[in-house]
């Protein structure tokens, strides 16, 4: 059984780390696996949308530190976990949705706040315990320090302490908190307006916020207005725009 499945269906890809016996902690192969299933998602032209979740109880706790301890750094052939949070955030201009489904820690984190929208159950916890175990992190001091306000973030991160899916709404690092039997038809309500719209008009938006952050405004015009010319003669501009003059809905192609 891999440790990440993959499936295609009506143009989503689902991303399930599969490792539910260990709480989806994150061994080399469940590495490599979420490597592959990022870059089909990024590669896929049949693919609009990711949806990322885990099997069972939680959606990843982090790093295996069975593994760890030895044999070192969690790396491959393919990236470390901090060069898929590169790849994920510079990489996919398609959205990402995550489906919080359990317990969600340290790199499992990382992986979760890499999507572009993240939809929890109630019964979520985020944390980032490894001052407890004696080691730094890295998605919580480059990620979470961004999202979130400083000391809120260095308190969670100094103690270890989790918090509930309440809290992280409240601090804004989640998008929506549902009953654990809604968790998936809420992802899809989701995902079903984001694939009703035009995919390449839907990637410029998710492009042009992205590499628009923590640049000056005269760069984020720039980033953003290129991007606005280059979709202006696509099939799917057109469609929209005759689409709005004939008063019916419009069919995309994503060209």
């Amino acid at each position: 059984m891999p440790q990440v499945e993959y499936e295609v269906r009506d143009r989503v890809a689902y991303i399930t780390m599969n490792r539910p016996e260990k709480l989806n902690a994150m061994s080399h192969e469940m590495l490599q696996g979420l490597w592959d299933a990022f870059t089909n998602l990024r590669d896929d032209d049949q693919v609009w949308l990711g949806i990322v979740t885990g099997a069972g109880k939680a959606f990843s706790v982090g790093h295996d530190l069975m593994e760890m301890r030895t044999s070192g750094k969690m790396a491959d052939t393919t990236g470390s976990t901090d060069e898929l949070y590169l790849f994920m955030a510079t990489q996919i201009t398609k959205p990402i949705i995550a489906a919080v489904n359990g317990i969600c820690l340290a790199q499992g984190a990382g992986v979760a706040l890499g999507a572009d929208i993240r939809v929890a159950s109630e019964t979520v916890q985020f944390g980032w315990p490894q001052a407890k175990r004696g080691i730094s992190s890295i998605s919580g001091p480059v990620i979470l320090g961004q999202r979130i306000p400083i000391g809120k973030a260095l308190e969670i991160l100094l103690t270890g302490d989790f918090i509930t899916a309440t809290e992280a709404l409240e601090l804004g690092l989640i998008n929506h908190v549902v009953p654990p039997s809604e968790l998936m038809s809420k992802t899809m309500e989701i995902a079903t307006k984001i694939l009703a719209n035009a995919p390449l008009a839907v990637r410029g938006m998710k492009a042009a916020t992205l590499r628009g952050m923590d640049k000056p405004l005269t760069e984020r015009l720039e980033i953003a207005t290129q991007i606005y010319d280059g979709l202006q003669d696509t099939a799917d501009a057109k469609e929209g725009l005759t689409a709005f003059l004939e008063k019916r809905d419009s069919v995309f192609r994503g060209n």
